[in-house]
């Protein structure tokens, strides 16, 4: 099969073409504008490319409940410019294929699950910790959906007893995205993460955030595996230090295999940053099989 991927963000937007094997043929990056400026010139790269079915792993929050009058819309994002916008029937109406939707995260976890760190399993998470907090859960199978879709960058988190900043989200204050995402930590400490990297304390906190996080999601959900990306665990002594994090927080209640080989249980992606797009990939394949069943 010949397939669109879209990888929708809030600073760009990545497109490719590939097949149902995960294979990447091309790609190209557009800048993220206006819908009136950037969709345009989307369905002008995928319009000449001859692909059977798109699927988008897009920012959100987004509609995936497929009896909502605003099913494939982009709804109540801070991205006010792309809030309500029918992002699913804009490439339909002008592609005439069928088009996977689901949240970008979704779509790294899907990505990992299929051809990368956790396939195999039945239940696991992708969690993206950088500009925002995401989580993208597999479970039995399959990508977690209900009343919407997971939101569990903010969970909410109780304050480290040092910890005096107030919290970035301007929803919650001291939910993960707001006390760890890449701009919270700018905004606590008056610098990029990058130019902190030698700051032990700051780590210590991030991973203090993360490994609380972590523990919550474990006894909620209980995963096979957790996989972390995003810019903040680009840290190379990150990874560690939320490990250890993780287990002092559980303080023993689990006894697992998996949380005794922690190292294999909390890991990096696999997929050289390629999983969001192979998760498109995959949520065409899905979707083309949907619509043409029988």
């Amino acid at each position: 099969m010949r397939l669109g991927a879209l990888e929708a963000g809030g600073t760009k937007m990545v497109c490719a073409i590939g097949n149902e094997k995960g294979e990447i043929f091309e790609r190209t990056s557009i800048p993220t504008e206006t819908p009136e400026i950037t969709v345009p010139k989307l369905i002008e790269y995928f319009a000449d490319k001859k692909i059977e079915a798109l699927g988008i792993g897009c920012f959100g929050p987004i509609d995936l409940n497929r009896n909502s009058d605003t099913y494939g819309y982009i709804t109540t994002t801070p991205k006010l410019i792309w809030a309500n916008y029918n992002i699913v029937g804009a490439f339909r109406e002008a592609l005439k294929i069928p088009v996977g939707f689901d949240t970008d995260v979704n779509g790294s976890a899907l990505g990992e699950a299929t051809w990368g760190i956790t396939k195999g399993l039945e239940n696991s998470m992708y969690i993206t910790i950088g500009t925002g907090v995401g989580a993208g859960i597999i479970t039995n199978g399959k990508l977690l959906h209900g009343m919407l879709h997971p939101e569990g960058g903010h969970l909410l988190l109780a304050k480290h007893p040092s910890d005096s900043y107030e919290g970035r989200c301007p929803y919650h204050k001291t939910c993960l995205e707001g006390l760890a995402s890449g701009p919270a930590i700018e905004a606590r400490w008056g610098k990029k993460g990058v130019e902190l990297a030698d700051k032990k304390e700051v780590w210590e906190l991030e991973a203090y955030y993360i490994g609380q996080a972590l523990a919550d999601y474990i006894v909620t959900l209980s995963p096979q595996r957790i996989v972390l990306g995003g810019g903040v665990m680009h840290q190379e002594h990150m990874m560690p230090m939320v490990r250890e994090e993780v287990k002092r927080q559980l303080n023993g209640y689990l006894q697992t295999k998996e949380l005794e080989d922690i190292e294999n249980y909390i890991v990096l992606p696999s997929l050289n940053d390629n999983q969001g797009i192979m998760g498109a990939l995959k949520l065409a394949v899905d979707e083309y099989q949907l619509e043409n069943k029988g």
